[in-house]
């Protein structure tokens, strides 16, 4: 069994912004190996505190045989990160989806190629039984460290009890659970499963609520367990959303940490800047159309910065919706300091030397 690296325990704990890892691609739909490298590179850059690859940002369908691409992007990003030759901790994570035997299978590339943690979705298996579930993620446990994960439905995720976090939560290699139900009873839910755990302590909590994230990482969790009270916090996190304007991300939370150690109140502000960042996502995920252009929406800001050429992915269908494109440019207007454009800007011909 691997077992995480303290020092990446500390910092995962501690909290930190892990950008969800977008898929690079040419015209015609094959691999933009340059580009794909650039993303990484950027994210270094950028400040975050790890990346997560192989995950619904990416694509579920670089599975697919006929695309096999899991395995290459996976490959990318571990050279990228191996020759920056960082002088901080950078946690590596990738995703693990599919049956128990390809979820295992996927572990163990993830294993080999030096991940620290996997990512275990349960896209695709909304007829499994929890039970079938858990034992699943036990398997994968066996393997690798765990950072569970709380999929909308939207995207393929499915609702998931009380009863069956608890169980997850006792899982002794299972280190993190990225809450991204978008749904805020759900996800106080999870806290209080992890709470009610034995392993309380032993688990990080990031918030996947990309619609919610400022009130997430603000907020600290009163539960009470019997007769004790367990205080729990969201201290960083694992986002779709986070994969643009990731430098902005960083200094973000970087506040959030400062306001939350201060033991002052909140200020006001902070909770006005939830909902520039909730408006912003709402824009990018196209809350509107049921998240049906999320994915395209994440390509159209890095294409807009230079990063990407284009924002094609793998299914043809999947686009920018009707009206997108100017909610994007709208937010883009509505809310200038959040964008890192300056920062692309300034950067990107260095992050390009060598490719």
């Amino acid at each position: 069994m691997k077992t995480l690296n303290p020092v990446l325990k500390k910092l995962l704990h501690q909290g930190t912004v892990i950008p969800a890892h977008p898929l690079a691609l040419t015209e015609g739909r094959e691999l933009d190996e340059k580009r794909q490298r650039l993303l990484t590179r950027y994210y270094m850059a950028s400040g975050a505190g790890g990346i997560a690859i192989g995950v619904h940002t990416t694509q579920f369908q670089i599975r697919d045989p006929q695309i096999n691409l899991y395995k290459k992007v996976l490959q990318l990003a571990i050279e990228e990160i191996t020759i920056a030759n960082l002088d901080r901790p950078f946690i590596k994570v990738a995703g693990v989806s599919g049956n128990t035997e390809q979820a295992v299978n996927e572990a163990k590339i993830c294993a080999e190629l030096g991940y620290d943690i996997v990512l275990v979705s349960t896209n695709g298996l909304g007829d499994w039984s929890e039970e079938a579930l858990l034992e699943r993620a036990a398997k994968i446990s066996e393997i690798i460290p765990v950072f569970g994960f709380y999929l909308q439905p939207a995207v393929g995720g499915r609702v998931l009890s009380y009863n069956f976090w608890k169980a997850f939560s006792e899982i002794e290699n299972v280190q993190a659970i990225k809450m991204a139900p978008f749904n805020r009873y759900q996800t106080l839910e999870v806290i209080r499963a992890v709470c009610a755990s034995s392993r309380c302590d032993e688990i990080a909590l990031y918030t996947g609520n990309d619609d919610n994230i400022v009130a997430d990482l603000l907020t600290t969790y009163n539960i009470t367990v019997g007769e004790k009270v367990f205080k729990k916090d969201i201290v960083g996190g694992l986002l779709g959303h986070w994969a643009v304007w990731t430098n902005k991300a960083v200094s973000l939370l970087e506040e959030i940490h400062r306001i939350k150690e201060s033991g002052t109140t909140i200020p006001k502000e902070a909770m006005t800047l939830n909902i520039a960042v909730t408006d912003s996502n709402a824009a990018f995920f196209d809350s509107a159309n049921n998240f049906e252009g999320c994915i395209a929406g994440l390509h159209e800001v890095l294409r807009r910065q230079g990063l990407l050429k284009g924002i094609w992915c793998l299914d043809e269908n999947e686009k920018l919706s009707i009206g997108q494109n100017e909610e994007i440019s709208r937010v883009y207007n509505d809310y200038p300091q959040l964008n890192d454009d300056d920062f692309v800007r300034d950067n990107i011909e260095n992050w390009l030397k060598g490719l």
